[in-house]
């Protein structure tokens, strides 16, 4: 996502022709824009979006198990309580 807000801000500036950007050929201004496809191409391939993905799914669940647990009484599994 930095890459792709890199590439407008770059775009931006070339096109309404500010210093030094102005001076830069296209094909450089352009570089973030497919440094992000293949950052994107890489992320889906290689399952990175996926097991981010997962992550956050897991953690919600658990923390929607920890808010059950706590409003019934129970230790949540984050808690350090010992139980003896």
């Amino acid at each position: 996502m930095y890459l792709l807000g890199l590439g407008i801000i770059l775009l931006l500036l070339k096109y309404f022709e500010i210093s030094p950007v102005a001076q830069w050929s296209w094909w450089l201004v352009l570089v973030p824009f497919a440094a992000a496809i293949v950052w994107w191409a890489w992320a889906d391939w290689s399952g990175y979006t996926k097991r981010k993905a997962m992550d956050r799914h897991d953690v919600r669940k658990q923390q929607r198990i920890d808010r059950q647990r706590k409003a019934i009484g129970q230790p949540t599994a984050s808690s350090k309580r010992r139980r003896n």
